[in-house]
């Protein structure tokens, strides 16, 4: 296993969207490993492949206290949505940056694991916020674009700020 560089906004491969994973084979079963060792690493509770550089439809989550519930998605698709919740968002890609944005508060989706078995999962609450935040990814789209322009025209300035004064 190998530690990836996610990619920071306002990186323009962070907007690509993502192709369907056709091939079920070592190399992505070990892209899936770095990228829990990545996730992990990083205390994040959500990792997608855009976000360190690959271009596929695949995430993996672990939103469990001990990091000890790992899930991976391939081609995931909501099936079904209910309700709505607003959550405080943190990105890998935006480090030290979070803002509320409004989701479903429970959804149901399809996706293959990492050997190509298909499942349906259904999330409530942390994961189910998780599940649609990694799925935006999927799709080239990031949390602040949720937000007021007022919003996140404050938050990208605060990233500024904090990328100038770390280096």
């Amino acid at each position: 296993m190998s530690k990836l560089t996610v990619l920071e906004f306002p990186d323009p491969r962070l907007r690509t969207k993502a192709a369907p994973v056709a091939v079920f084979d070592d190399a992505l079963r070990t892209r899936v490993s770095d990228m829990f060792e990545t996730m992990y690493a990083a205390r994040g509770v959500g990792l997608a492949a855009t976000q360190v550089d690959c271009h596929q439809r695949l995430f993996v989550m672990d939103v469990s206290e001990h990091d000890n519930q790992p899930h991976v998605l391939c081609n995931p698709r909501i099936l079904e949505r209910r309700g709505t919740q607003m959550e405080q968002e943190g990105c890998l890609s935006f480090p030290g940056i979070f803002a509320d944005v409004e989701r479903a508060s429970w959804v149901q989706v399809e996706a293959e694991d990492a050997d190509g078995k298909t499942f349906v999962l259904e999330a409530e609450g942390l994961m189910a916020v998780c599940i649609q935040h990694e799925m935006d990814h999927l799709q080239g789209k990031v949390f602040v674009d949720y937000l007021s322009p007022l919003k996140r025209s404050i938050l990208l300035k605060k990233l500024d700020k904090q990328r100038r004064q770390a280096g």
